[in-house]
């Protein structure tokens, strides 16, 4: 009986440590993608043509070993694939926490542990929900919410970011994604295993608060500067 039970806890921890992978390596890829997403972000800044011939320029590259916007739909299906895995994975992660404490804690204290780490499932919750409507918004269904035209890139964007209340939303989720990345980070290191000196565990706090910084910043200086007339 006790053999039966060191199995099934080995099996268990080895089951933990391929989901901690997953979530480390699927979240590593979307910190790629979003870098490069705010980099083409940042081309509002350059006008109108510079703008819609980088969202043009996506959908050629590769041609014509690949179909139009053929590299493009394989960057969405390996993204598609990291998300459903890192949700997967903190779901089962989360639900595992839950059955190891039967008892709830009576007072629970946070001394040590971060806002950001605290806010991590709720903020990924957050962060799933807007990316639904980030893809209706832009891609997908290209939704215009001052009814203006949705075949023209930036006459799009500079349409959502003109209304407050979307812009609102977005900054909100910016600030859920410089969480989640800063936290994100650190987990990951600590899963990949570097983080094992006082050293490694300071830089790789540093990359975390560098890395959402950056791309939460980056991402908001668009729609700020739209709403406030410099990009129109």
């Amino acid at each position: 009986m006790a053999t039966t039970t060191l199995v099934k806890g080995a099996r268990s921890t080895r089951s933990t440590i391929a989901l901690k992978l997953l979530m480390a390596v699927s979240g590593l890829i979307f910190i790629l993608f979003v870098l490069l997403h705010m980099y083409g972000n940042l081309k509002a800044f350059a006008g109108h043509d510079a703008y819609n011939e980088y969202a043009a320029h996506l959908r050629t590259i590769g041609e014509p070993m690949l179909p139009r916007s053929g590299l493009l739909w394989v960057i969405r299906a390996v993204l598609i694939v990291s998300v459903v895995v890192h949700v997967y994975a903190a779901a089962k992660l989360w639900r595992r926490a839950n059955h190891a404490r039967s008892v709830k804690y009576q007072v629970k204290k946070n001394q040590s542990s971060t806002f950001a780490s605290r806010f991590m499932r709720w903020g990924g919750l957050t962060l799933l929900v807007f990316i639904i409507w980030h893809l209706l918004n832009f891609t997908v269904g290209k939704v215009n919410v001052q009814g203006g035209p949705t075949n023209d890139p930036y006459n799009l964007l500079v349409d959502s970011f003109q209304t407050w209340w979307l812009t609102l939303i977005y900054l909100l989720a910016m600030a859920a994604l410089g969480l989640h990345i800063r936290h994100g980070v650190w987990s990951a290191a600590q899963t990949l295993g570097m983080t094992n000196n006082a050293r490694a565990r300071r830089n790789a706090n540093g990359l975390g608060v560098i890395l959402a910084v950056v791309i939460a910043g980056g991402f908001s200086l668009v729609p700020i500067f739209v709403l406030a007339g410099v990009i129109n």
